[in-house]
């Protein structure tokens, strides 16, 4: 069955569609021993997903380092808490692999947070938002994107919690865990879509030009539809 896809998709829409969760385990990682076992698991898969949290600031010119860092397989997700361990070197010689398929959005942003907790070489990473743009999809956040394929809103919720907590509830792990394993599915997705061809995209007008954005995209979806028939 051919998928439908925006190159801009809707936010109002979003908040009408199921919610996504995360569907495995979840590792909080508080020691540098614990760190080397979860590396050293991790380096046995072969793909990754990756994402960080840092606590947000309310101020101005504050600021504060990354807190956590995320990475899932398809059926696991390890928390490292940099605040309490920092960047081990365990979690470095993962950083700097170069073997492991990793994805993740907006990576280079969170390179940037994570050399200022320590000097490492990044290895090879997919960033899910040059791979979006391969097949016409224009939006750069995860929310949209992932609702844009699966049809399914990733809450952001916990986003502005407080990610230096002593101790990180389950609704914040939850969060950071998809985030991390969300990239995974993105990422075969769009491997999928680009191997077969099987999409079509709509394209969607800006509300600033003329006619609205959900007129178009109903002429386009008509279109489509009398094409098809």
């Amino acid at each position: 069955m051919t998928k439908t896809i925006y190159n801009k998709y809707d936010k109002q829409r979003i908040s009408t569609l199921p919610k996504e969760e995360f569907p495995g385990r979840i590792y909080t990682i508080t020691t540098e021993r614990d760190a080397e076992k979860a590396v050293n698991y991790l380096m046995t898969q072969s793909i990754l997903g990756f994402d960080t949290e840092t606590r947000p600031a309310f101020k101005r010119h504050v600021s504060h380092q990354v807190a956590l860092l995320q990475v899932a397989t398809h059926d696991t997700c390890f928390l490292f808490r940099l605040n309490h361990i920092g960047l081990s070197g365990a979690i470095i010689r993962l950083l700097e692999d170069k073997t492991i398929t990793k994805v993740a959005l907006s990576w280079k942003d969170d390179i940037h947070g994570l050399k200022l907790r320590g000097q490492f070489m990044p290895g090879t990473f997919i960033d899910v938002q040059d791979e979006v743009c391969r097949i016409g999809i224009e939006d750069s956040s995860l929310q949209k994107i992932y609702a844009n394929l699966f049809g399914k809103m990733i809450s952001k919720r916990q986003q502005l919690s407080n990610w230096e907590a002593d101790f990180l509830s389950d609704a914040q792990k939850a969060y950071a865990a998809l985030d991390a394993w969300a990239c995974i599915q993105i990422h075969n997705e769009l491997q999928r879509l680009q191997k077969s061809q099987d999409y079509h995209i709509i394209i969607t007008k800006n509300e600033n030009e003329s006619g609205t954005q959900a007129d178009h995209t109903a002429a386009s979806e008509q279109e489509h539809e009398e094409n098809l028939s």
